[in-house]
């Protein structure tokens, strides 16, 4: 089979292309291109279908959704192990995760695991850093070098057959939300007509749109977040805290709190500090569905913080 054909197969199937990548195929695989090209063209139909109050909260309701699920699970969950969860809620939440399409939990907990073994050195592979702002933001994803799930890196998480399956079959869950979508709106357009949308709308909004701009907040944390905001901490790498990332993010932006104690669930350390996933991640857990978050201690909170040294409260 051919590498093109191999890359059109590995769209359904992420074990097309599971074989480890030569170092020289550190580029950009074209065809792998084609599906995010896609979704980026999908939200010029906003022009053909218009749009509704429904159709904006659907979209926004999918952003802020899909973007706990990335933070609050993929990242410190799947990543970092920061909680705990039952095997059924773990499933559930990675499907919520997957719906974002940005491939399997295991994929990105085993990136992301890399990531801060070697964070802004060469191996770093989407450090802004050593490699620029758009390899660090889009690029490094869609490199064929990057397409293997690292799954030495994630023993913990591949024993469970059902969270392989999401990572090799990650168009599943973002097609079951295409439909999911075009089904709610055409029922509203039949039964419901005073929302005044229909299965287009919400495909275009809540999937093409919400998508999108889901994408490019979540990838400001690899490209920005290394570059721009304030160092409370003298990590080895370059992570800086910054406010209107962590807005976007739901708390992802308090990222040199983070890389000063990546085993936290917890990433904004002081009050003002607004962490949106910590909180809901709270609400979990006194609700019963996750527990044993794990906290900062205040001596690593405190520990070349100047306001922490004076004894100012957190």
């Amino acid at each position: 089979m051919s590498g093109f054909a191999k890359t059109l197969r590995a769209w359904f199937d992420a074990g097309a292309l599971e074989e480890a990548a030569a170092p020289e195929r550190d580029a950009i695989d074209w065809p792998r291109v084609i599906p995010f090209v896609l979704l980026h063209l999908g939200c010029g139909a906003v022009a053909w279908v218009g749009v509704s109050a429904t159709a904006l909260l659907v979209a926004g309701g999918l952003y802020v959704a899909r973007m706990f699920a990335l933070t609050a699970f993929y990242h410190r969950y799947f990543s970092h192990r920061a909680f705990e969860i039952g095997r059924l809620g773990q499933f559930l939440f990675a499907c919520l995760g997957a719906a974002a399409i940005q491939r399997g939990p295991l994929w990105w907990a085993a990136h992301h695991r890399d990531h801060h073994r070697v964070s802004d050195r060469p191996e770093d592979v989407h450090s802004p850093v050593v490699h620029g702002f758009w390899w660090s933001h889009v690029g490094w994803f869609l490199s064929r070098k990057n397409f293997r799930t690292r799954l030495e890196n994630v023993p913990d998480l591949a024993r469970y057959p059902e969270l392989r399956f999401l990572d090799r079959f990650d168009v599943v869950v973002p097609a079951l939300l295409f439909a999911a979508l075009y089904a709610a709106g055409a029922a509203c357009e039949r039964w419901w007509p005073a929302l005044e949308t229909d299965g287009w709308q919400l495909v275009v909004w809540g999937f093409f749109v919400s998508t999108v701009v889901l994408y490019h907040a979540t990838f400001t944390i690899n490209s920005l977040a290394h570059r721009f905001g304030k160092r409370r901490y003298a990590t080895a790498d370059q992570s800086r805290n910054n406010g209107w990332l962590a807005l976007l993010t739901l708390g992802e932006g308090w990222h040199n709190n983070h890389h000063h104690y990546p085993a936290a669930a917890r990433q904004g350390f002081r009050w003002h500090e607004l962490d949106v996933s910590w909180l809901l991640l709270r609400l979990l857990a006194a609700c019963g569905i996750v527990r044993a978050l794990r906290d900062v201690p205040p001596a690593v909170r405190d520990d070349g913080d100047p306001r922490g040294r004076a004894g100012v409260a957190p």
